[in-house]
């Protein structure tokens, strides 16, 4: 795992939360607060939020239950395990599974200290401040910014892609290798499925629903769509291109159409980015025409064994399916800069 802002942060937030407790509030054994702190870092805004306003309500009501319990039980290890049992099931009841770890050390916390409600209600201040302060920390200090890391993690999945997709008809890289970089390919896709997530929550629940952000998400999904496409061109390739008797020149053909499409995908990303010229015609209608020609072709070719030429245009649908969704994302990149320029035209 690389070193990160949100390593930082946690320990700032702890370190904050330490300086806090044993200086401003005086608390003797402020370990408890760090702790909070670490559970409470989060990877968006809108997460901090909602996991503070949670662990608020869990912790309160983990810890209104244990001085509770501590009035008929003290520190009696069963009614503590009960305790947790009815404070777990309380929390997935009301849909807070992310508050019940922490809810559970005040749950702890609280009861071990029975008798002494001073001491009790100490812990539990200690928790909610190790949470603010975290949460303070996650907000103002390196703000995490989900989109700007999502269109980051995209360039650096395609690349991956690209390498793959340049290299799987011609066999340059061996196999071995092969493997593990599809696999590292795939559980890039995986990471970047679920920032995609983050910044979906983060624009719909902080952003409001304008219709500039749902433009904006409706491109981020295309991009990963069409990565997912050239993704299944790879499994076409590898479950049925090489079991079949083909001519040198249909590996010839394929490999360059993979090119081309690779190519055609980093012009798109390149677009978004506004690095690239314009070209005439475009450059959309080049590859639609190339792609039919390509479908006609593969299409036509025939072989003794009818399965060959079934596992030929499996791997040519992936291929026509790859091109459709990169052309689909070309439009949308299109829309999305007309639609930002017309924004700034009409504020100017």
């Amino acid at each position: 795992m690389a070193f990160g802002a949100r390593m930082l942060k946690t320990g700032l937030a702890v370190t904050l939360t330490l300086y806090f407790n044993s200086f401003f509030l005086h608390f003797p054994s402020p370990v408890i607060s760090a702790v909070a702190a670490m559970f409470a870092m989060q990877p968006t805004i809108y997460r901090s939020w909602r996991h503070f306003l949670e662990q608020l309500q869990a912790n309160t009501l983990g810890a209104v239950l244990a001085l509770l319990a501590g009035m008929y039980f003290s520190k009696d290890p069963f009614a503590i395990g009960l305790i947790c049992i009815v404070v777990i099931m309380i929390c997935l009841k009301l849909k807070m599974q992310d508050s019940i770890g922490l809810t559970l050390v005040t749950v702890i916390a609280v009861m071990e200290a029975s008798g002494e409600w001073q001491f009790a209600l100490s812990r539990f201040v200690q928790i909610l401040v190790g949470i603010g302060t975290a949460s303070m920390v996650n907000i103002f200090f390196l703000p995490p910014k989900p989109r700007e890391q999502f269109v980051l993690q995209i360039h650096s999945v395609f690349t991956k892609l690209s390498l793959l997709l340049r290299t799987a008809i011609s066999n340059e890289i061996k196999e071995n290798i092969f493997r593990d970089e599809k696999r590292g390919l795939e559980d890039s896709l995986k990471s970047l499925s679920d920032k995609f997530k983050l910044v979906e929550e983060e624009y719909k629940k902080l952003r409001g629903k304008q219709f500039s952000k749902i433009r904006d998400l409706v491109v981020y999904h295309q991009m990963l769509v069409a990565l997912r496409k050239g993704v299944d061109v790879l499994d076409a390739v590898e479950e049925h291109y090489f079991q079949t008797d083909r001519e040198k020149r249909h590996d010839a053909e394929f490999d360059r159409q993979m090119e081309r499409l690779s190519k055609f995908h980093e012009h798109v990303l390149l677009k978004f980015d506004e690095k690239l010229k314009e070209t005439d015609p475009p450059e959309i209608e080049l590859m639609e025409a190339e792609n039919v020609r390509f479908i006609r072709e593969m299409m036509s070719i025939s072989s003794e064994r009818p399965d060959d030429e079934l596992r030929v245009s499996i791997v040519a649908s992936a291929l026509f399916d790859y091109s459709y969704h990169i052309g689909r994302l070309d439009k949308l990149v299109e829309q999305y800069h007309r639609g930002t320029e017309e924004k700034k035209q009409g504020t100017a």
